[in-house]
């Protein structure tokens, strides 16, 4: 097991028992905690990620991750202004000139 891989197992089972602690009968995970174990253990093997003894099950902390991602990259790829984009002025001034050429 490499340096890495110990430093984030370490890691994930420190933030587990906090929010363990936090509650008294069942863990709730808040979105703050999915959002840092999804990034902490996306990077273990599959295999190891198994190995774990975790608060949720393996593919859930990989389905966080994902949904991570999309919800990252949605972020980035909407437009700040929905709908269509702006006519620029030398079209809107052509089309006006041609209205006015052209009445019939």
């Amino acid at each position: 097991m490499s340096d890495v891989d110990k430093d984030i197992e370490i890691l994930t089972l420190r933030h587990q028992l906090a929010v363990v602690q936090r509650q008294i009968d069942r863990p709730r995970v808040t979105p703050a905690d999915r959002a840092f174990l999804a990034a902490l253990l996306h990077r273990l093997p599959r295999v190891r990620l198994r190995r774990l003894h975790l608060i949720v099950s393996p593919d859930t902390i990989l389905r966080w991750h994902r949904d991570l991602m999309r919800r990252r990259h949605a972020d980035a790829s909407r437009r700040e202004r929905p709908g269509r984009s702006p006519t620029r002025r030398t079209v809107q001034a052509l089309v006006l000139c041609l209205a006015r050429e052209h009445r019939g």
